[in-house]
Formats: structure tokens, sequence, C-alpha cells
């Protein structure tokens, strides 16, 4: 029996030659191969500046700096998502303030934008959940009404598209992950794309101690930066994953195309929105009853595992978080979200699946359901 993860890399042997190759010169961190890698991501892009980082994590918080959110500033962010989207809020000294989210979307009801903006709102966090585009055009109209910033949180997001453009190629600031489990990776690692060269130097400074290079071969420290460079190693493999990365897209929404003919005839539960043709599908989310099915999430998964399919948890709601609950958020107060928390499951997809695999994941989801008992 053949074991399905719920995601995996593809890293071919092509990219595993090029990474030896580094190896072999000697210079392994931060050198010329970041430089190709920032440069052909530009190029992904429309040509926006664009620089990587060691984690999409590290992206949203610099992100968030270079947007001038600082203590006592409010964030709107989505109640459903990684906790990073939340936690980067946080660690700025900033308050993130919870917008409850959409069924099918998973993504951030952006009707409810408007009630959630205050006085002391600097920026709004909309996320690209499993790929799938937010409404941005709306959700720009209302930020330039209340002259807010917008860091997209693209962690899902890279290859899709909005409208016919590509999520990075336009907007205010944009934020990647290229952990193991997106839609391509450099192991660990991450990169911002935004419009103004001023900002692309702050990334710079923040990423490496805050050191400024002078023409004349000294350095300045201008300010208490971090330590997020992505290495050479990590840059060659994202050149070769960014070659691939419309291949992968493509694979990926023939793949979710059979979830849909084999689960839409008697949906099990809520199916994720289908999208277009821009939609990368870097998950496919199932919500499933547990409550009326008389199951839990945990025998699910397991009984799935048992059977060679891993299953998936994305995400929990983050106000019913510990953390958040101590800092006096409800999850009640964003049923939404708080639902999808409690029924989803996240279901097999990567590019090497075949289309039996994914007929095997759905022929077992029915079946462990028919035997719940």
């Amino acid at each position: 029996m053949t074991y399905l993860p719920f995601s995996r890399p593809d890293i071919d042997e092509h990219t595993i030659e090029a990474v030896s190759q580094v190896l072999r010169s000697g210079w392994i961190t931060t050198g010329p191969y970041v430089t190709k890698f920032e440069s052909a991501l530009s190029s992904y892009v429309g040509g926006r500046k664009v620089r990587a980082l060691t984690s999409g994590t590290a992206a949203l918080e610099i992100a968030l700096m270079i947007a001038g959110v600082g203590k006592g500033d409010e964030v709107i962010v989505p109640a459903m998502s990684f906790a990073a989207s939340a936690n980067v809020i946080l660690r700025r000294g900033a308050v993130p303030v919870f917008v409850d989210v959409e069924l099918a979307s998973r993504n951030l009801n952006v009707s409810l934008l408007e009630a959630a903006i205050s006085s002391r709102t600097r920026a709004v966090m909309p996320v690209h959940f499993a790929g799938l585009p937010v409404d941005m055009d709306r959700l720009l109209q209302i930020a330039r009404k209340f002259d807010l910033r917008v860091v997209e949180d693209a962690a899902h997001a890279i290859g899709s598209e909005y409208r016919g453009r590509r999520i990075g190629a336009f907007g205010d600031i944009a934020c990647f992950s290229f952990h193991p489990n997106k839609n391509m990776t450099t192991i660990e690692g991450g990169a911002i794309a935004c419009n103004h060269a001023d900002e692309a130097r702050l990334i710079e400074v923040e990423r490496f101690h805050g050191i400024e290079r002078h023409a004349d071969g000294n350095i300045d420290v201008i300010s208490a930066g971090g330590k997020f460079n992505l290495s050479d190693v990590s840059a060659r493999i994202g050149l070769a994953q960014l070659e691939r990365l419309d291949a992968f897209g493509k694979r990926r929404r023939e793949l979710a195309s059979i979830y849909f003919h084999e689960l839409s005839a008697d949906p099990p539960g809520i199916l994720p929105e289908a999208g277009d043709e821009g939609h990368c599908w870097n998950m496919f989310t199932l919500l499933l009853p547990f409550d009326r099915l008389g199951m839990t999430r945990t025998q699910f998964q397991q009984a799935m595992g048992k059977r060679g399919i891993a299953i998936g948890v994305h995400y929990p709601c983050i106000p019913g978080l510990t953390l958040y609950r101590q800092l006096d958020y409800r999850e009640e107060r964003f049923p939404i979200a708080s639902r999808i928390g409690r029924e989803t499951v996240t279901l097999p997809l990567f590019p090497a699946m075949t289309d039996d695999d994914v007929r095997r994941v759905c022929s077992t989801l029915r079946g462990v359901l028919a035997n719940r008992s």
C-alpha cells in the first residue's frame, strides 16, 4: 500500500545536481544565486522589486515594518489562517483585529472589512487561502478610501492569478512562502514583492543585522536588524522550482478537477470554492460535519491514516487558540471561522500524484464515512 502524504515537494535530479554545484563552489550563503533568484521572481511578478528571505513568516513581519505598523496600531486579519498571520502583528507590538471569513472560499469576508476599521487601523492583511485570490479590486478600493497599507499573505498563492494578473504583480506589498508544502520550495524561504526602491532597501537592511554597506567598502549599522537572509543553496533550489512552477500549477488544477468530479455528485461535506484557471490549488480542503457524523476529526484522520492516506488540518480558528484566548479574543465571535476550524480536513494534493491517487482518496474517504460506526 502506497502511503500518500497530504503534500510533498517535487525535487528532480536536475535540481539536486544544481545544488551540488553550489555546494562545491564554496559560496553557500547569500551570494550570486540569491541575486539571480530575486531577479527571476521579479520577472515572474511583472518587474516589481522582490527580496528573498528565510521564511514567509519573516516576510510578513518585515512587510509590516516597512508598512509602518508599530506599537498600538491595528492590523485587520482573517480569523481563519495559519497562526503566523496574526503572530507577526503581535511581534510588531500591534493589535490583530480579526474579521470572519467566507464559508466556501475560506477567504476574508471583504463585506465585513469597513466595519472593522478604526482610527488606529494601519493595515489590512488578506490571506489568499489555498491559492484562491481574495477579491483584491474591492479590498484595494476600501484600503485607498481609508488610507491603509495592504500586506498580502500570499503564502499559498505563488502562481495564482487574479483577473489575469499574477498575485504579487500588482497592489501594495505581497509576501510569499517557499516552505516544502507550498507550490514551490526553497526548503525554507520566502519573499516580499513591493513597489518602491526605498522599501526594497529597508528589507535588505532589516534581513541582515541592520547593516548598510558603503561604496568605499565600509559598513555601518543603521537599525537593530535581524538575520533573515536566504542562502545560495536555497536560492538555487528556488530557481529550478520557479522554472517548473507553471507546470506544477497546471497539474494541481487537473488534480483538483478530479476531486470535484469524484466528490460533487454526492458531496460528503462542503467543498472548497472552485475559482477559475487562476487558482493555483496549494491545498484541497473539505468541511465535514463531524458533530453529525458521530465521529471526531481525530478518528477520521486515524482511519484514513490506517489506509495509507494522510489528512491535514488547515486551519484552526485563530481566536480560539490559547494565546489569543488569553488576550481576550473569543472564537464564538467568528462563527464561520469557528466552523471551519472544527470541520476542516486537508486532502492530499501535490503534482506527483496520479489521477488514480485522487480516486483512491475519494473512495477511501467515502468508505471511512460509511463505516464510521
